[in-house]
């Protein structure tokens, strides 16, 4: 058995480097055009859309189980990173593509009043206060969603746990 375990990694070494294509040499920097130089300062990374969006179904995850645990502490910090995610979409994405709603006018009129009252029912510590804010800040995401011709986008309170690394109880 170890002989054939053997002859089995080597085999697949031999399929691997054979499998590996030649790089070509990186172009010098003198003959890259101005646009494809390193980017400045004014030119840094701008998350895309769906970048963020990303982030906000984790955070709004997260949110959920803090909730669901009492762990408020956890609560008011994932809160506050969905309202800086929603402040992300607005400052880099205030429209897109062909959205008959911007993003910068749905975001403000749809889902800050529902963060706020989230934001405060996690203040009180108040989980079922929590439980029909995180709905209504559901919907209005899906109402969002609806708006901004992403409707075939639908959230939901989470089913399961995602996130089995992480301790959502609060520290005692």
């Amino acid at each position: 058995m170890k002989r054939f375990l053997s002859a089995f990694a080597v085999v697949l070494a031999i399929l691997a480097s054979a499998c590996r294509q030649p790089s070509a040499p990186a172009p010098a920097a003198a003959a890259l055009p101005a646009a494809a130089s390193a980017p400045t300062a004014a030119e840094a990374y701008t998350p895309g859309l769906g970048d963020i969006m990303t982030l906000q179904q984790t955070r709004l995850t997260k949110l959920w189980l803090a909730g669901q645990a009492k762990n408020w502490d956890l609560a008011d910090y994932e809160i506050k990173e969905l309202g800086e995610g929603f402040d992300d979409v607005v400052k880099f994405h205030p429209t897109h593509e062909e959205s008959p709603v911007d993003p910068k006018d749905a975001i403000p009129r749809m889902v800050t009043a529902p963060v706020n009252d989230l934001k405060a029912a996690i203040m009180k510590k108040d989980k079922k206060a929590f439980e029909e804010s995180y709905d209504a800040l559901t919907k209005a995401c899906n109402d969002c969603h609806q708006a901004t011709n992403f409707g075939f986008n639908v959230v939901q309170r989470p089913a399961t746990n995602p996130y089995p690394n992480q301790v959502f109880a609060p520290k005692r």
